[in-house]
C-alpha cells in the first residue's frame, strides 16, 4: 500500500523537528559543558594549582609501542607539571584490552626513560575511556583532587564529568601542536558528550572495578 502524499509529508515534517531538536540538544549540551569547566581548565603553568596527583587520559599506541603524537604531547605535558613540582605522581589511564596493546604500560616506560622513579607512577589498565578514567581514579585509586592533562578539545568532558562526581578536578592543556583529523576529533566530541552525560544520569559503573589501590601508597 503506497503512503498518500500528506502521510508522507507529515512524516517528513515529524522527522526535520526531531532532528532539529536533537541538534539544538547536542550544541546546547556542548555549550553547557564548555562554560560550566572553563574556570578549570588552564593554558599554563603559572595558572595550574598544585595537586599530589596529575592524570594522564589515553590516546592510541603504535604497534611498536611508541606513543602517537598526540599521546605523547599529553605524557610531555605532565612531566612538565611534575618536574615543576605542581604534582607529585602520575596516574596514567589507559586501554589494555588486550595483551599486544598497553597504552599505561606505553606512558611508563616513555617516564621511566626521562628519569621518573618507578614509586612516582601509578597506572589504571581499564580506563577504556573518560568516564571510566575518571570513575576508578575516585573509586581505585581515591583520588579527589587532580590534574587532567589531555587536549583542550578533550578537557572540558573530561572535567564536566569529574565535577558532576563531586571531585576537584582541573584540566591542563596538551596541546603543543596542531593535530591531524582536528576538526573530526571536535566533531566525535558532540557525540562523545550525549554519551557522557547520559553516564552521569544513569550514575553508570565502570566496565571494572577491582581492589584499591590509593595513589598515597604503594603501586605493587
Amino acid at each position: 500500500m503506497r503512503l498518500s502524499r500528506h502521510l508522507l509529508k507529515r512524516i517528513f515534517v515529524i522527522v526535520s523537528v526531531l532532528a532539529l531538536l536533537l541538534f539544538i540538544f547536542i550544541i546546547g549540551l556542548s555549550y553547557n559543558i564548555k562554560n560550566k569547566t572553563e574556570a578549570y581548565i588552564f593554558d599554563t603553568i603559572k595558572e595550574v594549582p598544585k595537586t599530589y596527583t596529575v592524570i594522564v587520559l589515553g590516546a592510541s599506541v603504535k604497534r611498536n609501542g611508541e606513543l602517537s603524537t598526540m599521546l605523547r604531547d599529553r605524557v610531555e605535558s605532565a612531566l612538565y607539571l611534575y618536574r615543576q613540582k605542581k604534582v607529585k605522581r602520575f596516574l596514567l589511564s589507559g586501554d589494555n584490552a588486550t595483551t599486544n596493546y598497553n597504552e599505561p604500560g606505553a606512558m611508563k616506560k616513555y617516564l621511566l626513560e626521562r628519569g621518573v622513579p618507578e614509586e612516582d607512577i601509578f597506572m589504571d589498565f581499564a580506563g577504556f575511556d573518560t568516564y571510566d578514567s575518571v570513575y576508578r581514579a575516585a573509586y581505585i585509586f581515591e583520588v579527589d583532587q587532580a590534574i587532567v592533562v589531555s587536549q583542550r578539545f578533550h578537557l572540558p568532558r573530561a572535567i564536566y564529568i569529574a565535577r558532576e562526581m563531586n571531585l576537584d578536578f582541573y584540566g591542563y592543556n596538551g596541546d603543543r601542536r596542531n593535530y591531524e583529523l582536528e576538526s573530526r576529533n571536535r566533531f566525535r566530541e558532540l557525540i562523545a558528550n550525549i554519551k557522557a552525560w547520559g553516564e552521569l544520569l544513569i550514575n553508570k559503573e565502570p566496565h571494572f572495578k577491582g581492589k584499591k589501590v590509593p595513589i598515597t601508597g604503594k603501586n605493587n
